[in-house]
């Protein structure tokens, strides 16, 4: 299975988890959505409804920051809820928007908001609205301020950025002489520096450089052709991709389990696995699994860090990655209390994002924040923290983005390049006759 950010756990406990906190033990149902949110109601408090799909590590995150906003704003009544992960909480959210009848608010992956059909789905927001509760368009990134756009108007208020990073054991990475003399890994420049730095860790270690979960290789493939100016546009059923710079980041793929210093098989777990046991020196994956790393020191010992991807070509250490985003679904009709009070909330979380950063492992894309001395004191979290500017969003169509079909039928591809069961060319091949079949399938949402 695919290494997302926030996997769906049991759908049960992440129910009765957030139902116990809100008092709604229908949330797992469409009669959370209602007929809109209403200003008093049973009670003076304005109550404000947010959807998520959080149900990992930093879905606990955000409902302990939940509490501290309630706690804050005794006057707003709000109730949260989390379904599954990807497809279940897309198609929730696409059901209620379509009728009128869903939360106030919802948390979704800024790649997908084109695919959302905003201009009948969602309800833009205006930046006066946001400077008036202390948000301003030069608060964000502008590679992540731009893509809250759709149609010249703002639809989504970024939260974070959760991106593909290099993590690595310093006990390991110490012996095989690959750190700086502060302890952090050395910044290699272009593919052959790199090869030579996982080859030194890959003596130590006895099996692997760097693991990788080889059925998520669309991240490292992204990063890579994006490192090199790689351009992939999609429009009038028909799309461009460059075939020489794609197949250079396949054959990087190739050239990495042929020399072993990755795995040719791992999923998800196992790739974490491989970098707990000491099998790998450094891991490639998001910064959501922090939290895992952090568990597994404590119980065992794991002296790591994280750093960004490694520049592999012109310099760049562009890396895939998203941001989670608050966006408002479509009303039939906004009480005026309901929408100062939910844009109240996105305003709290984004002040005060510095908790979601330290605990869920993502890089507040709340610059005021991640840019603070506070924040640049917290380990490893400041390390990486540029990927803010270097995160590289998905091509724009409606299959591509977390939880997409682009990412699956990529990356189906590509596990096989990893496991040297087919060769760089044909594999790109395989990949545009994906891409051209996906082309031929209507949106589901248009």
């Amino acid at each position: 299975m695919p290494n997302h950010p926030s996997p769906p756990g049991p759908a049960s406990s992440a129910v009765s988890r957030r139902a116990l906190l809100t008092g709604t033990a229908a949330a797992a149902g469409l009669g959370l959505a209602g007929c809109g949110s209403l200003s008093g109601g049973l009670s003076d408090k304005t109550r404000v409804k947010q959807w998520n799909l959080l149900a990992g590590a930093d879905g606990a995150i955000m409902t302990e920051m939940h509490g501290d906003f309630s706690a804050e704003h005794p006057d707003i009544d709000l109730e949260a809820t989390t379904f599954g992960w990807g497809t279940p909480f897309y198609t929730r959210l696409v059901m209620g928007a379509s009728s009128g009848n869903a939360s106030d608010i919802a948390t979704i992956h800024l790649s997908r908001l084109k695919s959302l059909s905003p201009a009948t789905l969602m309800d833009p927001i205006t930046e006066s609205e946001l400077n008036d509760h202390g948000v301003a368009a030069e608060d964000f990134a502008d590679g992540v301020w731009e893509k809250s756009f759709a149609g010249g108007e703002l639809y989504a208020i970024p939260l974070d950025t959760h991106a593909l990073v290099n993590y690595y054991n310093r006990t390991v990475c110490e012996q095989a002489g690959v750190l700086n003399p502060d302890g952090t890994l050395l910044e290699t420049d272009g593919v052959e520096a790199y090869f030579d730095l996982l080859r030194a860790v890959k003596d130590v270690t006895g099996e692997y450089g760097t693991s990788l979960d080889t059925f998520a290789g669309w991240r490292q493939f992204w990063a890579w052709y994006r490192q090199q100016e790689g351009e992939m546009t999609f429009g009038d059923g028909d799309y461009e991709i460059d075939d020489d710079k794609a197949l250079t980041a396949i054959e990087i793929m190739y050239r990495m389990a042929e020399e072993g210093l990755c795995p040719t098989f791992a999923d998800g777990g196992q790739c974490a696995a491989n970098f707990e046991v000491g099998s790998a020196g450094l891991v490639q994956v998001g910064n959501w699994e922090i939290n895992r790393f952090r568990a597994f020191n404590e119980a065992q010992g794991l002296d790591f860090s994280m750093t960004e991807m490694p520049s592999f070509f012109n310099g760049h250490r562009y890396t895939q990655g998203d941001c989670h985003a608050f966006v408002l679904p479509r009303h039939n009709t906004w009480d005026t209390g309901v929408r100062e009070a939910t844009l109240e909330y996105a305003a709290y979380m984004l002040h005060n994002s510095f908790r979601w950063g330290e605990g869920g492992g993502h890089t507040p894309a709340y610059l005021p924040v991640t840019e603070s001395a506070e924040y640049q004191a917290l380990q490893p979290n400041a390390e990486y923290s540029g990927v803010v500017e270097n995160v590289q969003f998905d091509p724009d169509v409606w299959f591509s983005g977390s939880a997409a079909r682009l990412f699956d039928e990529v990356g189906g591809v590509l596990n096989q390049v990893y496991a040297l069961a087919t060769t760089p060319e044909d594999a790109l091949a395989q990949i545009k006759n994906r891409i051209e079949t996906l082309l031929a399938l209507p949106s589901p949402v248009d």
